[in-house]
């Protein structure tokens, strides 16, 4: 049984984070959605320095990590 799962760290008033999520959702890719700055901690966790910030985890091991809105590396972190 797979555990994997995605978070994407964002802001509301980020561009690049709505176009992460648009891409996301027209790929029907299901995902938790975090505000760093109203989870200090979780940010703090898995070492968030910027969003957007796109983790694939496994386990709550984590597999893989795009930072900023680029496709191609989208692309490959949900086919995972």
């Amino acid at each position: 049984m797979s555990t994997k799962r995605i978070i994407k760290f964002e802001k509301d008033d980020c561009s690049p984070c709505n176009m992460v999520s648009e891409y996301l959702d027209r790929k029907g890719i299901v995902y938790e959605t975090i505000n760093p700055f109203n989870e200090p901690e979780l940010a703090m966790q898995f070492r968030v320095r910027s969003v957007p910030t796109v983790i694939l985890l496994e386990q709550e091991q984590e597999l893989s990590r795009v930072i900023g809105f680029k496709p191609d590396e989208l692309s490959v972190l949900v086919a995972v």
